[in-house]
């Protein structure tokens, strides 16, 4: 399926979806909590009902009602024989996976066509030497998952994804003897670690930091019952943001920042860069846009998330945009960086692709195209962007959205988008 997307101007209120991070681990957290925990204003999409249906697979009660989720903890029994569809959720497989050795017994996790390419071989590695049995496909799933970790100290890479640290973070206090987590090489991402550290605290454990980003001792503790709000997802809101810089600045953003760290709050600061004033007033987020922005080069190591977001902004600026140490967007659902490169070109933007990142100039001769999102969600989002400003552009693959912000199209149809 496509969408045909003319130009368009927006101008009205929209609210800004709950973030997607943080109700993979509060969901996570609930599960393995001794009680009854409620999780508020959750995000309901295809990759957070994935890991709702990851933890009923583990034996867990979760009763849903809007949005708002009511979890009973059944897990410390052993799971046997059983079967985890994490669909195209890089979150809920590596979480999963962890939560597997956790509970021991037998279990197969696996996914769609997407999640199938992506890379799981660290987490497995690292399980191994703690006498859990792995079998994968070259390191990527389907994954099985055999008997239960043993030990209290292990070692992985953080090049790839900080989300198997996270993964290992959550069930260290499961663990009889506690964990003691030792990151090899260069973390990525790092603000995701820093998010999971905050919310197992808000479930009651505390996580040591013996040398960050580098050594976490975490001790045996008990995760308490819980009833958290979930903040809104600065993701999303990185999009909408550069939707209201391309697009007229006539959005008015409400969003519910909470008190929970979030990584991609850095669009605010790259944005004041650009030239751009945000302003945050009573929940409510605008912005004031020159006619033409600066410019700029970002690194984008801790944050990969904004690569689509910014890079649409090369079609206003009046210098080139650099995005790099980002080379771990090319293992998200997609490989981001060359399929950005390859679909913005199509637009006539003048895009060097990095092993790393990208160097995107604003050409005079933007013009319309067939643009391949890749069943990427976020490249759907940014290239609709995209179009809007560019007009007369189709964008493939709109189904996608559910996976992070079911809602787009129609909040953008309802402050002004010609999207059919």
């Amino acid at each position: 399926m496509n969408c045909k997307i003319q130009k368009s101007k927006l101008n009205g209120r929209i609210i800004c979806p709950s973030n997607k991070s943080y109700t993979h681990r509060a969901i996570f957290l609930a599960a393995l909590s001794d009680g009854k925990s409620i999780v508020k204003k959750i995000l309901r999409s295809n990759d957070t009902l994935a890991t709702i249906g990851a933890c009923r697979g583990f034996g867990v009660e979760v009763e849903e009602v809007e949005d708002k989720v009511t979890i009973n903890n059944t897990i410390d029994s052993t799971v046997t024989n059983s079967m985890i569809n994490a669909e195209n959720s890089g979150t809920t497989i590596r979480i999963a996976i962890a939560v597997a050795a956790l509970s021991g017994g037998n279990t197969t996790l696996t996914g769609d066509e997407s999640l199938r390419k992506r890379p799981m071989q660290p987490i497995l590695d690292s399980l191994e030497t703690m006498e859990v049995k792995t079998e994968s496909n070259d390191g990527k799933p389907p994954i099985h998952i055999n008997g239960k970790i043993k030990g209290n100290e292990i070692s992985i890479k953080g090049d790839i994804s900080s989300q198997f640290i996270s993964a290992l973070m959550i069930i260290g206090p499961r663990l009889p003897e506690g964990l003691t987590i030792n990151v090899e090489g260069e973390l990525v991402s790092k603000p995701y670690v820093d998010l999971t550290i905050a919310i197992m605290k808000k479930f009651g454990v505390e996580v040591n930091t013996d040398e960050k980003y580098k050594k976490y001792q975490i001790a045996h503790q008990i995760y308490k019952p819980t009833t958290f709000s979930i903040p809104s997802d600065f993701s999303n809101l990185a999009l909408l943001l550069a939707a209201n810089v391309l697009l007229g600045d006539g959005l008015t953003i409400e969003i519910n920042l909470g008190d929970m760290p979030q990584g991609d709050e850095a669009i605010v600061d790259i944005l004041e860069r650009l030239g751009v004033n945000v302003t945050l007033e009573d929940d409510i987020i605008t912005t004031e846009s020159p006619i033409l922005l600066k410019g700029g080069k970002f690194d984008l190591s801790n944050t990969p998330d904004l690569l689509p977001a910014i890079a649409i902004l090369a079609l206003k600026s009046e210098k080139p945009i650099e995005l790099f140490n980002v080379k771990h967007a090319r293992y998200k659902e997609t490989d981001r960086i060359a399929i950005m490169s390859r679909e913005l070109k199509k637009i006539g933007l003048e895009v060097e692709e990095k092993e790393d990142g990208m160097i995107l100039k604003k050409s005079e001769e933007i013009h319309s195209a067939e643009l391949n999102s890749e069943n990427d969600h976020r490249l759907f989002m940014a290239f609709s962007i995209a179009g809007m400003f560019v007009g007369d552009c189709t964008v493939s693959d709109p189904d996608s959205v559910k996976v992070s912000y079911p809602e787009f199209i129609s909040d953008m149809k309802n402050v002004g988008a010609d999207f059919k």
